[in-house]
Order: structure tokens, then C-alpha cells, then sequence
């Protein structure tokens, strides 16, 4: 396989159409055979891949070139996720503007050719992928937690938490599920799980949720200035799910196809 191939595939796993903003060929590559795969892979990693023979690195956080510069870009489509959960599209939008700035500000000053400038040196393919491997995380968690609630209208956030922890990546990560607004025994209401973001919304987002109707957010992680506004809306809860296994689901079923197309694949970095 070559790296275009790689995105073709992660591309239509995930449903998407497009190559997303956050997500890119760094350094293209073919005959493609040994993979080193991670949630962070920069200069470090990308030099441990040449010397130990590998034919790709394969990055799942946006480390470099325009995927780091334009990751607010992808942040646009948490209005769908929003008005899915019943906010209008109207109230979604003004809600996440503030965010998209902030994050476009902070990336903006960031050293963005670092990681690709040293996969150019050392000849090494390179490339990442994040919103389609996200969003495979969301589908799978939200479709498991779904199955799992339907006939359980007063479960509670602790039932949630149990529910995630059936799946292997919560299970062998260091970081567990955690309540981090509420308590195990509220009532966890209509529960959305928000993971294919780009990075969090921030607490403007998170209240329209609450007053959507959605009573437990269920979140890969959320800073805690985020964490104390919600605290302070005293609206839902918020189960954060834990940021490198729930990376991991989604990276791991894209991963699994390389495997299942006859290519080598070692996941280091963060993958559970």
C-alpha cells in the first residue's frame, strides 16, 4: 500500500468524503509494509522508525504542517454533533465561535515543521490521521453505550462509567473513565458522546448540550477551567472517558484493517 491508500481507507472506515483539515500526508511513501503507529509521533519517533526499519510513521494527533495549523478548522463540525442532540444550528454556531478562536490563536504561534521537517531528512513516510480515527471512536462508544442503556431509562452515571469499561482500550489504560461533574449515583438522563471534535468546544458548548436536553456528556477530556463552568451551570454531568483510550478505539479499528490488508503493524505512543 502507499499513504494515499491508507488515507482512502481510514477515509471511508470513518464515512467520510474528504481528507479533514486536522488530518494529512506529511512526507508520502509507497510499498508500504512495516507501520509504526501512535497517538504522538514526532521527531523522536519518526527517527526510532527509520532506524528500526519501518516504512511508515503513522501519527494520530495533528504534530505537524497543516494539520496542527488548521485544526480548528475541523472544530465546525461539532454544530452537526450539536444539532443532533436538538440545540439549533443558530445557538451551536455563536456557542463554539469563541473556541474556534482561541484554539486558532494558540496553534497559530506553534513550531508546525518540526516533525515534518525531520521525516524529509531521514527520507521517512509520515502522515496523520485524526478526525476520521476520532470519529470512529464516537460511533463505536456511542453505538456500545446505546445498546447497552436502551432498556435502562434511570441508569445512572455509574452504569456508564461500568459500560465503558467493557471495552479492552478503558480496560488496560492507566487513566479510567472518570466522573468529573456529578456523581456515580445521579441519574445519567440522554447521555451524548462527543469524541470527533477536533479538541473540546469549551463551556459554552458544553451548557448547550445540558440545555438541549442531553443529561451526561461523555468526552475524551476537558480542561478544567471547562470542568469548572459546568460545575457552576449545575445543569448535567460529564464523564471524562479518558483521552488515550478513547483515541485508541478508533485508531485501533483503522489499524486493524492495515493488519487485515497483510501489513506490519507495532502501535506505540499512547495506543491501549
Amino acid at each position: 500500500m502507499n499513504t494515499s491508500e491508507i488515507m482512502d481507507l481510514a477515509l471511508e472506515l470513518a464515512g467520510l468524503s474528504e481528507i479533514p483539515a486536522d488530518s494529512g500526508i506529511l512526507v508520502p511513501g509507497e510499498n508500504i509494509r512495516r507501520v509504526l503507529a501512535g497517538i504522538d509521533m514526532e521527531a523522536a519517533e519518526i527517527l526510532m522508525a527509520k532506524k528500526l526499519g519501518y516504512d511508515l510513521v503513522l501519527g494520530h494527533h495533528p504534530a505537524a504542517g497543516s494539520p496542527r495549523v488548521n485544526l480548528h478548522q475541523v472544530m465546525i463540525r461539532q454544530i452537526d454533533r450539536m444539532v443532533q442532540a436538538g440545540v439549533p444550528i443558530n445557538k451551536a454556531q455563536k456557542a463554539l465561535k469563541k473556541q474556534m478562536e482561541i484554539v486558532e490563536r494558540g496553534l497559530h504561534v506553534t513550531n508546525y515543521d518540526r516533525a515534518t521537517s525531520a521525516a524529509k531528512a531521514l527520507k521517512m513516510p509520515y502522515m496523520n490521521i485524526h478526525t476520521p480515527a476520532d470519529a470512529l471512536s464516537e460511533q463505536k462508544v456511542a453505538t456500545h453505550l446505546e445498546q447497552a442503556l436502551a432498556d435502562k431509562p434511570k441508569a445512572k452515571v455509574g452504569d456508564v462509567v461500568d459500560v465503558l469499561m467493557e471495552l479492552p482500550e478503558f480496560q488496560s489504560a492507566d487513566t479510567k473513565p472518570s466522573i468529573r461533574n456529578g456523581a456515580k449515583d445521579d441519574f445519567a438522563g440522554k447521555v451524548m458522546v462527543a469524541m470527533a471534535r477536533g479538541t473540546g468546544g469549551g463551556p459554552d458548548v458544553e451548557k448547550a448540550y445540558f440545555e438541549a436536553g442531553i443529561g451526561t456528556m461523555v468526552v475524551m477530556h476537558m480542561k478544567d477551567d471547562v470542568r469548572e463552568a459546568v460545575k457552576k451551570q449545575n445543569i448535567g454531568n460529564v464523564i471524562v472517558a479518558g483521552h488515550m483510550a478513547s483515541d485508541s478505539v478508533g485508531m485501533n479499528i483503522i489499524l486493524d484493517a492495515l493488519e487485515a490488508r497483510g501489513l506490519e503493524v507495532t502501535r506505540i505512543s499512547g495506543i491501549r
